[in-house]
């Protein structure tokens, strides 16, 4: 295999899309992979989509993500842009006079041509093919124009786009890395603009020289270009450069069936980061959206989808996003994680949801909280739901059952052991909550189901949770005693 050049080469539209970071990150998987190069490259030649600081977005957001790429356009820490690599510029508006020069070849070898047909003109002429029952597309009426006429044409100031030339009924042969090999006769197919009317080339011309250019060995895109590809083969072959190898990625598609769309919900990086996904999470769940590993695997971190990344393990068929499965994904990512770093990232979420008070943040507490609800969380703005019960003074109860639950015959003495050695406690220690369970079934013969149950509806509401030793010491001791007090007066006739 040639030396391996991927190139993620998104337009500076807005938000990272969560389809755009996959291709992102099958492109950064598969050059790591190989040994190969990742470039970041910023195709802005569409002047009337463009919004400002999207591309700081964009990188931003892929820097999060883990997916770094090796050469391109980068941000320092104060929000100024920078090129880095030997075959820059690597933003496309700053290429024009290369685009220009290789446009020129075209027009000079009679590869392409100028086309001065109005935008009036053109929707007549698909609205005739549509009622014809044809597939809509330009006729060639520029084709053939004279040297005299388009001259003349240019010393009038007629607006004109440059279009590729097709060859009459010919079949264009390529290979599709993911659909292997594909013939497309030119009769399915119209001349296609290169250079739009502002001077500006099109995506299809300006991605060809700069991949030729900056010696892209493999394209990943979505496969939504696929009918792009004949054309862009051939303008490769009549500029005397060879093709990359295309790989067309399948789409992202809501559970409907559908691609995603900001319309349907939540589709950019970051929104999910908002939510509490963690890159980890994220990245995996995303690799697995059109690839699948050669074993039965699941969770991988970034090192070990490197390793097992391939591209015949890339599916031809449209990926299904599951937030089922991607909160389950993460889940999983959470569990492994060191408690010190979720913490860090938890306290956004237990600031937001009044858990702990920026004033008053106890970095031990705040880290005794998220290791006790490590195990039940699968996105991070889970954690206010989980011990919501502990920011109460008053107890609620989650059902009826937990109110039968003092109905046996050993909670009176049980509740009045418990609030017993609670008050013997200046502050309830680590030491403490974990061994007062032994103490009292030592002292009261209640163990079991008949002392952790009542014990934990007695200070939760709840009859299932975390670590009900942790919960003890997250309550504190005036608040435990308050739900003591609650019970006895609610329950004890």
């Amino acid at each position: 295999m040639k030396d391996v050049r991927v190139r993620f080469a998104p337009s500076p539209t807005g938000y990272l899309h969560i389809g755009s970071l996959r291709t992102a990150l099958y492109d950064y998987l598969f050059a790591k992979k190989n040994k190969g190069s990742y470039i970041l490259r910023l195709e802005d030649t569409d002047q009337g989509r463009f919004v400002e600081d999207a591309a700081r977005n964009l990188v931003d957001w892929l820097r999060w993500a883990g997916v770094e790429h090796d050469e391109g356009l980068f941000f320092d820490e104060n929000g100024k842009a920078y090129e880095k690599g030997e075959y820059g510029p690597y933003i496309q508006s700053k290429r024009l006079d290369i685009y220009k020069e290789h446009i020129d070849k075209l027009l000079k070898s009679g590869d392409a041509y100028y086309c001065f047909c109005d935008k009036e003109r053109l929707n007549k002429v698909r609205e005739i093919q549509k009622q014809n029952g044809e597939t809509p597309k330009y006729d060639g009426h520029c084709r053939e124009l004279s040297k005299e006429e388009i001259e003349k044409n240019l010393k009038e100031g007629k607006p004109y786009v440059i279009r590729l030339k097709l060859p009459l009924d010919t079949d264009i042969v390529f290979k599709d890395a993911i659909r292997g090999e594909i013939t497309v006769n030119t009769r399915d197919l119209d001349d296609q603009v290169l250079m739009k009317s502002d001077g500006f080339p099109t995506y299809h011309f300006a991605a060809i020289v700069d991949d030729h250019l900056m010696k892209i060995s493999h394209v990943f895109r979505g496969e939504e270009w696929l009918p792009s590809a004949p054309k862009n083969i051939y303008t490769f072959k009549v500029l005397g450069w060879e093709a990359p190898e295309y790989v067309h990625l399948p789409t992202v598609l809501n559970k409907d069936r559908k691609k995603l769309s900001k319309r349907q919900g939540d589709v950019s990086v970051e929104d999910f980061a908002k939510q509490g996904y963690l890159k980890e999470g994220l990245v995996n769940y995303l690799a697995l959206v059109g690839w699948s590993p050669d074993s039965n695997q699941e969770i991988f971190n970034m090192e070990e989808l490197i390793e097992a990344f391939s591209l015949n393990r890339l599916s031809n068929t449209g990926g299904i996003f599951d937030r089922e499965k991607l909160n389950w994904v993460n889940g999983q990512h959470i569990k492994k994680m060191d408690v010190n770093e979720l913490t860090n990232l938890a306290k956004p979420y237990l600031l937001e949801g009044g858990l702990l008070k920026e004033d008053n943040y106890d970095d031990n507490y705040a880290k005794l909280l998220v290791q006790t609800v490590q195990e039940k969380i699968a996105v991070l703005s889970e954690i206010q739901g989980q011990v919501e019960f502990l920011l109460n003074d008053d107890l609620t109860f989650e059902n009826e059952e937990t109110k039968q639950i003092f109905e046996g015959e050993t909670i009176p003495l049980l509740m009045e052991t418990f609030k017993k050695h609670v008050l013997e406690q200046e502050v309830l220690s680590h030491e403490f909550c974990k061994g007062i369970f032994k103490v009292i079934q030592k002292e009261t013969g209640i163990k079991g189901k008949n002392l952790y149950m009542p014990l934990r509806a007695m200070v939760t509401g709840q009859l299932h949770g975390p670590d009900l030793g942790a919960i003890f010491e997250l309550l504190g001791k005036e608040k435990i005693i308050k739900r003591i007090d609650y019970c006895q007066k609610m329950f004890l006739k």
